[in-house]
């Protein structure tokens, strides 16, 4: 009997303080209602005029200093400038103020010392207060003061007030939490902001036949083959089998391409000339701008396009360059009608089409509220004693958002609260935890990386609309040495519908766009594809400012999933087991009732049985109208908590030591000889595959026993009403009408089928799996 998970491992309902306890019915009423309001000082130092000139040339170099108790911050130092304009802002908060007078100090900026101008001295009881949305506070000329409280010359320009973190200055503002960062880069790199990944294209390349191929090698027949590549992509095709200098390939090739396009599709004409040795007939380069958007199946029309082969003949002392032109026939589209898979299709955030023109209208909001973190383990060493910088990361469609970092904190608070639009509810957002290594000159030598300190996904159809769920998530990461816990995350979370009746349309289509099953995709090409757009995501959000890097981008989209494990081996057998579990129940039931361990069951059953044999047409209203009882029944135990990562479900608690060893071992294995890697890589490949499906098997299953759940509220739902009007519809319909329409509708003629999958398996495919809840 499996041990259940220990209860640090399990999810926990909160009730925090959201909104600054603003609330009217069961919606919150203010712009930041998902958080705790959490209370700042803010100032806005804007510039200065006429400043005295400190030495010798006439001219000082001015910045200014705001100092609040122990927090002291600076704005950057102009060069002989006396009316210099910093428009910084400075926000001190208001947990942490030690005193009751702010004091903002212009200096002039000296090698041995900084020779102090003048200041303004506020009274904190005196600031006033800001509430968006409150227009901003106009700041105010101030006269500086020197040291006795007398006139100096010089003005300050500032604005003082007390505001919260929905505020416009928040974002951008220096924090007092950060006052041990210094540098521009360094704060740069703290604060919160939003990613949008790149525009995603899936670009074919069907390559038909070459014409006037002029190989060096007259005398033999040539072995050509086409080499394309796209960036880091290279596909080639198989060598040809018409060996002349027209050959023929007509085979198609797939690439990711991402606007804007900054690379074009190159193209080379190779002849193997000997077995490891190839010799280019000719190239040509093709501007991904210029190439054909295909929003649907209908074939792009056919190109010829022109291969060039340069060639440099000496004559005496003068080179002579000749231009050999070739022709190559190809069809060339970017496909805008399949979505570009680049998360794991079990933790898909976003699964409409590249064209905007194929998508529909959203059916909705997701609010995320992310409230703080408790618990973290010191993640590195500075001076000597263990510190963590703690800084979150959301992941849902195109939108990526980063919380600010907090300094030096294992129970940080963020209140920071993000929107999206939902376009399907059968989707996955995913909230990552991590360490901030690229502080206090941790990337000395460029190589530091972002430690992971866990993450969370929630699939919004197991959330019920308009409800606010406030959950303490535990942050599982697993380690060689076992399945650790790294911290909670507090969340808040909210999916709001617009449109019930659109949402509830969402379940009768299909789930991928149409392309992927009018023109579907191997399952290697998928694999490859996504590996190619995990990279170029990770690449192109590690060239922002301040990067989001390469290692976060992976471990939020899954990359690693696919490798072999014999722990998740393990754990998909057991969920298939676990699904089977209820028809061994039913069998040990039904065998109980033949041989009459409780008689008045048995004579019951005999009853029932008697009469669905004299009125066959009551079998399937009857069905039916159990299903929807049972339906019915179960919905007193329906869950009330969002699912979360399963430590059981996941057998991380009970993982064996040399299992984790050999599920943390690289690819390909270090542990042995050259032959026996290639052997356990083999197996694990093989193995790999195995576990795919089993597990697929096993959400199918799952998805079976999500009917009558309501894991997925309106699912159930939805499906409870249809078991009604079915047992109605079937008790009022003739037997022999309902299976002969049946019968007819199954053997229906292919004229009269349709190539999109139908109403109940779209419906299916959406339904949830435990897959959310594996670790």
């Amino acid at each position: 009997m499996q041990r259940p998970p220990p209860e640090d491992f399990l999810l926990k309902e909160t009730k925090p303080h959201l909104g600054g306890g603003k609330v009217s019915g069961d919606k919150l009423t203010s712009t930041y209602d998902l958080v705790e309001q959490m209370q700042y000082l803010y100032v806005r130092v804007v510039k200065a005029k006429d400043l005295p000139a400190k030495d010798v040339t006439g001219s000082c170099d001015p910045y200014t200093e705001v100092k609040l108790g122990n927090y002291k911050g600076t704005t950057r130092h102009f060069e002989k400038k006396s009316n210099p304009e910093w428009n910084q802002v400075f926000a001190f908060s208001k947990d942490r103020i030690q005193a009751s007078i702010l004091e903002v100090t212009v200096k002039d900026k000296d090698v041995v010392r900084d020779d102090f101008i003048g200041r303004v001295l506020f009274d904190l009881n005196e600031v006033p207060k800001r509430v968006p949305p409150d227009s901003p506070l106009a700041p105010q000329w101030y006269r500086l003061e020197d040291r006795k409280g007398d006139k100096a010359k010089g003005e300050l320009m500032l604005a003082v007030w007390m505001g919260t973190q929905a505020d416009e200055a928040f974002p951008e503002a220096w924090h007092s939490d950060a006052a041990t960062v210094s540098g521009t880069d360094a704060l740069a790199n703290i604060r919160s902001k939003v990613y949008l990944s790149p525009k995603l294209w899936y670009l074919r390349v069907n390559v038909i036949e070459a014409q006037d191929l002029q190989p060096s090698d007259k005398g033999r027949y040539p072995e050509v083959f086409v080499k394309a590549s796209l960036g880091n992509q290279t596909l080639r095709t198989r060598i040809s089998q018409s060996r002349t200098i027209n050959p023929m390939w007509n085979e198609d090739m797939m690439f990711v391409a991402a606007e804007p396009f900054e690379e074009p599709l190159i193209l080379s004409v190779e002849d193997r000339v000997a077995p490891n040795k190839e010799e280019s007939l000719g190239r040509c380069a093709i501007p991904l701008q210029m190439v054909e958007r295909r929003l649907d199946y209908k074939p792009v029309n056919t190109k010829w396009y022109n291969i060039e082969k340069h060639v440099v003949i000496m004559e005496g002392e003068k080179k002579k360059e000749i231009k050999f032109s070739s022709k190559i026939h190809m069809r060339i589209c970017l496909e805008g009608g399949y979505h570009v898979l680049d998360e794991s299709t079990h933790y898909s955030s976003d699964l409409r089409p590249t064209a905007k023109q194929l998508w529909k209208s959203s059916i909705g909001v997701l609010e995320l509220g992310i409230l703080n973190a408790q618990g973290l383990m010191p993640m590195k060493t500075k001076d000597g004693k263990g510190t963590t910088d703690a800084y979150c990361v959301a992941k849902y469609g195109q939108k990526w958002v980063r919380t600010r970092t907090i300094i030096d904190s294992f129970a940080p608070r963020w209140n920071e609260q993000y929107t999206w639009e939902v376009f399907d509810p059968c989707t996955v957002i995913t909230i990552g935890v991590f360490d901030n290594c690229h502080l206090h000159g941790g990337d000395k030598g460029g190589g530091a990386k972002d430690s992971k300190i866990g993450k969370v996904r929630i699939r919004l159809s197991t959330l019920e609309t308009d409800r606010v769920y406030t959950h303490s998530y535990p942050l599982l990461v697993l380690h060689p040495n076992g399945v650790k816990k790294m911290g909670e995350i507090h969340l808040a979370v909210r999916f709001t519908c617009s449109s019930l009746l659109n949402m509830m349309h969402m379940y009768s289509l299909p789930l991928l766009p149409k392309m992927h099953y009018i023109h579907p995709l191997t399952v290697s090409q998928l694999d490859n594809l996504r590996h190619q757009a995990t990279q170029i995501v990770s690449m192109r959000l590690s060239r922002a400012e301040p990067p989001l890097r390469k290692e976060i981008v992976e471990y939020m989209l899954d990359v690693g999933s696919h490798m072999w494990s014999m722990r998740r081996s393990k754990a998909n057998f057991f969920r298939i087991m676990g699904v089977l579990s209820g028809l061994i129940a039913v069998g040990k039931w039904f065998d109980q009732i033949c041989n009459w361990k409780n008689p008045i069951t048995t004579v019951l059953i005999h009853i029932l049985f008697i009469i669905l044999v004299m009125y066959p047409e009551l079998i399937l209203p009857t069905i039916f109208l159990y299903l929807f009882l049972i339906g019915v029944w179960y919905y007193r135990w329906r869950p009330r908590h969002p699912p979360h990562m399963d430590t059981r479900l996941s057998h991380a608690d009970s993982a064996h030591p040399d299992e984790l060893d050999e599920e943390f071992d690289t690819f390909p294995t270090t542990r042995h000889s050259d032959i026996v890697r290639m052997r356990y890589d083999r197996l694990r490949s093989i193995a790999g595959r195995i576990q795919t499906v089993v597990g697929d098997l096993a959400t199918q299953g799952e998805r079976l026993q999500s009917l009558l759940s309501w894991r997925d509220p309106r699912a159930t739902a939805l499906f409870v009403i249809f078991c009604l009007v079915a047992a109605i519809v079937l008790y009022v319909t003739p037997f022999q009408v309902v299976a002969l329409l049946t019968g007819i509708y199954v053997l229906r003629h292919p004229r009269f089928r349709h190539k999109l999958p139908s109403v109940p398996l779209n419906f299916f495919r959406r339904l949830p799996a435990r897959t959310d809840c594996m670790l």
